[in-house]
């Protein structure tokens, strides 16, 4: 086999076909290389709608429904950061990153919070088809819906 290698890579032949591999190795790395800034750059178009999104959900806080309630909400989304929401006086705190100590944590993927967030999808029903999964108390999340009112 090593014999036949040698013969090939000296022959005209052999040499047109390596000339050839070559360019299709340039081509191939080029191509990786453009699709890979183009899949940070969806990435981080991503990540800046998430947080969006987000802020969205903390500027529908509606406080008459947090009457009494001290709970933090941790959001882990499938893509992207993690974030939580601490509600406590009535008052509604949005922050980046994870709590050390949730009430609740929900997890999900980023399009399932989206269509929760714009009223598409019903959080229960999300919730029961194993869309959403949730550990804590559970029963905290079914206030989600008053808390931040769909748009």
């Amino acid at each position: 086999m090593k014999r036949f290698v040698t013969k090939l890579v000296r022959s005209k032949a052999g040499q047109v076909l390596l000339t050839g591999l070559i360019r299709v190795n340039h081509r191939v790395r080029r191509q990786g290389s453009r699709m890979s800034s183009q899949l940070k750059a969806t990435e981080e178009r991503d990540m800046s709608e998430i947080q969006g999104l987000f802020e969205t959900m903390a500027g529908r806080f509606n406080s008459a429904a947090a009457a009494g309630l001290d709970a933090v909400f941790q959001y882990k989304l499938d893509e992207g950061d993690a974030y939580h929401v601490a509600i406590s006086g009535g008052e509604c705190a949005l922050d980046k990153g994870l709590h050390d100590s949730p009430s609740v944590v929900l997890m999900m993927d980023s399009q399932t919070f989206k269509e929760v967030l714009e009223g598409e999808t019903n959080g229960m029903q999300a919730f029961m088809a194993g869309r959403i999964r949730a550990e804590g108390d559970v029963m905290l999340a079914t206030r989600l819906e008053a808390l931040f009112p769909a748009g």
